[in-house]
């Protein structure tokens, strides 16, 4: 079963699983241990951006040349009110954003479409799964409005769960979990763009091995004092594991949006018209697991 879009995306055969799971229960080990199953090498823990390439694409499933991301495009928070300034910009531009996350899924609605959607009303000779797409990445984006506005935003699996609950409610297979957790097995192998597939990242027994991968990196994270590059290496990591059977370029970025928006930055919207420029960066980024050109393209989207 495969998902067609103007883009990579998620493809997968899914399996029936057991009735009755047979592996073992995830448990939590502190960072620097290894990985088993996942990524081979031994790992030693050092703070945030200390880390080397090998240990970066180790613990991340990344590696990326901060010289060749420019931060400084996502300006700077400006104190107590910044947060409050960054939701009314991202409020008064959701239409827009809207439109164009469902663009660059293949959605043909238009723009005006996209509003009159939103305002209640039915687009008439447009695809339900079109409609239901748009107006699911409305709740989503209004949810996590919420948890910015509410202080309740966190950066954990809860949370990103939630979200995806959301936003791919009608498209993946199994929506709000982890690819391996319910009762369908594989997935997360990716169709580049320029041809070819990528394989995804195993998810081990009831997705234990990708539920490791998320913990590693919120560890990896909360040692990174920036919020911006939190965000940045958050999508690229989250967007490269394929933690969902389906939505995790819209999903990752939602999350790095309510990282930034907390801390008095922009959101994430990457323009239909840079669907070539996406396309390009997540190819480099699938092929080569080197996330510096997609970075770089979502912090030049979030100002």
């Amino acid at each position: 079963m495969s998902t067609t879009t103007d883009g990579p995306v998620d493809d997968f055969e899914p399996e029936r699983a057991a009735a009755q799971p047979t592996g073992p229960a995830y448990v939590r080990r502190p960072v620097g241990g290894t990985g088993a199953g996942r990524l081979d090498s031994q790992r030693t823990a050092t703070p945030g951006d200390d880390l080397s390439g090998r240990q970066r694409l180790d613990l991340l499933g990344i590696d990326w040349d901060w010289s060749g991301v420019d931060i400084t495009v996502m300006g700077e928070s400006d104190g107590e009110l910044a947060v409050e300034r960054a939701l009314t910009r991202f409020r008064a531009g959701l239409a827009v954003i809207i439109w164009d996350a469902a663009r660059l899924e293949g959605n043909t609605f238009t723009l005006p479409e996209v509003q009159t959607l939103l305002d209640g009303v039915t687009v008439e000779g447009k695809k339900i799964e079109e409609q239901q797409q748009v107006l699911a990445l409305n709740d989503a984006y209004n949810e996590l409005d919420r948890l910015v506005q509410t202080g309740e935003f966190r950066l954990n699996k809860s949370v990103s769960d939630s979200l995806h609950g959301l936003v791919a409610r009608y498209e993946a297979i199994e929506s709000g979990r982890f690819r391996g957790e319910g009762s369908v097995r594989g997935g997360g192998s990716v169709r580049l763009s320029s041809g070819g597939v990528v394989e995804g990242r195993a998810h081990g027994d009831e997705g234990s091995l990708l539920v490791e991968a998320f913990h590693d990196l919120v560890d990896y994270l909360n040692s990174v004092d920036d919020p911006r590059r939190r965000a940045l290496v958050y999508a690229a990591s989250a967007t490269r594991h394929q933690f969902y059977f389906d939505g995790n370029k819209r999903t990752a970025k939602l999350m790095a949006s309510g990282i930034l928006m907390s801390a008095g930055y922009d959101a994430i919207s990457v323009p239909y018209s840079r669907l070539y420029e996406q396309n390009v960066a997540l190819d480099r980024l699938f092929s080569t697991n080197d996330a510096t050109s997609y970075m770089n393209l979502l912090a030049d989207c979030a100002r």
